[in-house]
C-alpha cells in the first residue's frame, strides 16, 4: 500500500521496521566509511563510484509490505 499500512492493521508496525532497517543500513554504511584504510580512501576505479550508486539505491528502497509482514509476526511472543 502507498501509505505504508498493511491489510491487517500492522500498519505503524511495518512503518516502524521499515524505519529500523533504513537506520540499520545507515548504521553499517556509516561504520563501513569509518573504519575504510586510509589506503581503500584513496583513488578507487571509475566503475566503484556506479557500483556505490546502485548499492546506495538498494539499500534506500522501502521495506516491501510482505516483508514488514512477516518480520512483525516473527517478533509476536509466542
Amino acid at each position: 500500500m502507498i501509505d505504508g499500512s498493511a491489510p491487517d492493521g500492522h500498519g505503524s508496525q511495518g512503518i516502524a521496521v521499515r524505519q529500523m532497517a533504513t537506520e540499520r543500513m545507515r548504521d553499517v554504511k556509516k561504520k563501513n566509511e569509518e573504519t575504510a584504510s586510509p589506503r581503500k580512501q584513496g583513488r578507487r576505479p571509475e566503475w566503484a563510484s556506479g557500483l556505490r550508486q546502485l548499492y546506495d539505491s538498494v539499500v534506500e528502497e522501502p521495506l516491501p509490505d510482505s516483508f514488514a509482514d512477516l518480520i512483525s509476526k516473527l517478533d509476536k511472543p509466542d
